[in-house]
């Protein structure tokens, strides 16, 4: 069976998409149509932008998005047995499943994106990659640092793979986790450069503002099942989509789980679809008897 994933916030690079803009007229139909959409010309600054440009939460996103959705819906045999994403990598996979259509999901998208920098300004807060060190470890460190200051909240974010564990939450409690993980044993403990604390009680002003959005758009039941990042469980339920998408932006993204989950299901094959080969990376440290590969053309 094959799982197709597709990548979330950082997978970006200047000139993501200009082979598909090129070649393709049903993705180049897409690109403009995103244009349109978005009130702003995203394939010049995908094409054409610097890094700086392309880091801008609100160009990051959709840029992801339409690059992931395009290059998927111009597979010649794209029949997925089930897809996943990594956060916003959620929405892609919803679109490429029929769950969501593509001018609902930009839309949702850049929504989301906006809702995400807006909470951001209201709080100084960011994120930290955690190497080599046990989950529980790590989600006890954390919880002791939240329960010691409510201004310190701590949590785990993204379970990416086994010794990789992102944490999120203020400056001042990213810092103090930071030097007590890395005496705890960890091999490092890194700051990431981000623009706040995604995936923890931070974004619930987006998490409200997201809900209402997605509440009144009109989905449909995947052609396969969707692997969400809140329970890592397989998902064609229209309700259950929608409750698990809303509640995303607060919750952890729980990676690790959803490819244990489908490799348990029967996944053989990982295909990401989408700019860069990070996810390709994560599979094969999550499930390394697992065939990976880049969606090509």
């Amino acid at each position: 069976m094959t799982a197709y994933v597709f990548p979330g916030q950082g997978a970006q690079f200047s000139g993501m998409g200009k082979d598909l803009y090129e070649n393709f007229p049903q993705a180049k139909a897409l690109f403009d149509k995103a244009n349109e959409i978005l009130g702003f010309d995203i394939t010049k600054i995908m094409f054409e932008g610097s890094d700086e440009d392309l880091k801008q939460t609100n160009v990051t996103q959709p840029a992801v998005f339409l690059h992931s959705v395009a290059l998927a819906l111009n597979l010649p045999d794209f029949k997925p047995d089930m897809v996943a994403g990594h956060s916003l990598g959620e929405f892609s996979a919803l679109v490429a499943a029929g769950a969501l259509s593509f001018e609902d999901g930009l839309k949702l998208v850049a929504q989301r994106a906006d809702a995400m920098q807006r909470a951001c300004e209201l709080t100084p807060s960011t994120m930290a990659a955690i190497l080599n060190l046990d989950d529980k470890v790590v989600e006890d460190i954390c919880a002791a640092i939240s329960e010691k200051s409510t201004e310190n909240i701590v949590v785990a974010a993204n379970y990416n793979c086994p010794g990789q564990l992102v944490i999120s939450g203020s400056v001042p409690g990213i810092n103090i986790a930071c030097e007590e993980l890395k005496a705890a044993g960890a091999k490092r403990a890194l700051v990431l450069q981000v623009g706040g604390a995604f995936h923890s009680p931070f974004m619930e002003p987006a998490r409200e503002e997201l809900a209402k959005a997605i509440e009144n758009t009109t989905f449909s039941t995947p052609s396969c099942p969707i692997y969400q990042n809140v329970n890592a469980s397989p998902s064609t339920d229209v309700e259950t989509i929608k409750a698990n998408l809303i509640a995303q932006l607060t919750a952890p993204v729980r990676w690790t789980q959803s490819v244990q989950n489908m490799v348990a299901d029967g996944a053989t094959k990982f295909v990401e679809c989408g700019p860069g080969k990070v996810l390709q990376g994560l599979v094969k440290k999550i499930a390394p008897q697992a065939e990976t590969a880049g969606a090509a053309l």
